[in-house]
């Protein structure tokens, strides 16, 4: 196998130290990883995980949702030297990986971290990361999906000149960024990531501060957020019971880097 993952890891978590479901995998694979919380939850975060996995960020309750820490998290691992870095949400259940036609759950986390880090140095992209667990459903021809959305689980290379910058869909934002300067990314599909369901409304993280339950007037805003920021991309319409946003990922399959 290709052996651990190289580059550091992070995961962004909020009012989750009773329930740090990546950190716990992590612990489990034995993998090195930092949680970046805000202060006033340090305390909590080092009971559950230990001192040496925490990293404090130095502001707390902005109201901006996740980007201010992943952020952080990006400009951290830049004074660290690493060329890329990993960032999770804090909700992930656990991987999954295609073994004879079945998506079986698999412990070897760090060999998914490092089949991903491999084919996004070879192909050269921009961010790489791992497709959700419900949206790949039929065995894949090809490992990875090119220039397409990538969350939850994300590998960015650290110098690119885009930062992670609004309230709702950062993630979809910042891939956008990348695929509209000519940039790519790869979501792999031969192992899966499968995370808690915004849905299911686990306590703590955006669903406090920002969704509020999954309002139907919040999933609106979000939508609309997208579409005001990338209208020759994204536009709103009623999917899954509830207002979500449309993006032409189709628009990128073509894209020819301009770097």
């Amino acid at each position: 196998m290709a052996g651990r993952p190289k580059h550091p890891i992070y995961i962004i978590s909020k009012g989750r130290a009773y329930k740090p479901l990546t950190a716990k995998l992590f612990e489990a694979a034995g993998l090195e990883y930092l949680i970046a919380v805000e202060p006033q939850e340090v305390e909590d975060y080092a009971k559950a995980l230990g001192t040496e996995r925490v990293l404090e960020l130095p502001f707390s309750n902005l109201g901006l949702g996740s980007f201010p820490a992943r952020n952080f998290c990006w400009e951290h691992a830049k004074k660290r030297g690493a060329s890329r870095h990993w960032i999770f949400d804090d909700n992930i259940i656990h991987w999954r990986k295609w073994i004879n036609g079945n998506r079986k759950k698999i412990e070897c986390i760090d060999e998914a971290l490092r089949y991903v880090e491999l084919h996004a140095q070879r192909e050269k992209a921009d961010i790489a990361g791992f497709e959700e667990y419900n949206f790949s459903v039929s065995v894949p021809k090809k490992p990875f999906k090119k220039n397409c959305h990538v969350y939850s689980a994300m590998l960015i290379r650290n110098d690119l000149p885009f930062r992670w910058r609004l309230k709702y869909n950062e993630d979809v934002d910042l891939c956008l960024q990348v695929l509209h300067a000519g940039g790519s990314t790869l979501s792999c599909v031969y192992y899966l990531a499968n995370k808690v369901s915004t849905s299911e409304k686990m306590k703590g993280g955006n669903q406090d501060e920002l969704y509020k339950g999954n309002s139907p007037e919040k999933n609106l805003l979000k939508a609309k957020t997208l579409e005001a920021v990338w209208p020759q991309y994204a536009k709103t319409v009623i999917r899954f019971g509830r207002h979500h946003h449309l993006v032409d990922w189709k628009a990128f399959s073509k894209t020819v880097k301009k770097r």
